[in-house]
């Protein structure tokens, strides 16, 4: 194991990877107001899902889209509190994952772009 590697797995501990699924049409809008709002560093927009699931005793079929988003391990709560202010759902799905590993400079820039400046 290289010291670079090593170094990598450390540095990822702080870093969260973030799974949000929204109607198509606010998708864009939601993450640009994360991102503006320093609560994730970036994300992705998966468009075109289609989801089915249980809900209030009905099978529900639903186009979504996903937002597969950065954050630090700092800014989960208040990420989480923010997502169900602004999201359409009752209930939303917001999941957060540590990644095994990735490289330590990438990790570094999404904890230096979810820092709170005052």
């Amino acid at each position: 194991m290289t010291t670079a590697f090593r170094m990598q797995k450390k540095a990822n501990k702080k870093t969260r990877i973030v799974f949000v699924t929204v109607p198509p049409g606010i998708a864009f809008d939601l993450l640009s107001k994360l991102v503006e709002e320093r609560l994730v560093a970036g994300g992705n927009i998966i468009s075109g899902v289609q989801s089915v699931y249980r809900w209030k005793n009905e099978i529900r079929n639903d186009p979504e889209s996903i937002l597969l988003m950065e954050t630090s391990e700092e800014c989960v709560e208040a990420m989480m509190a923010r997502i169900k202010e602004l999201h359409p759902y009752e209930v939303p799905k917001i999941l957060t994952f540590s990644p095994v590993e990735g490289p330590a400079d990438y990790l570094r820039w999404v904890d230096d772009e979810t820092k709170r400046h005052l």
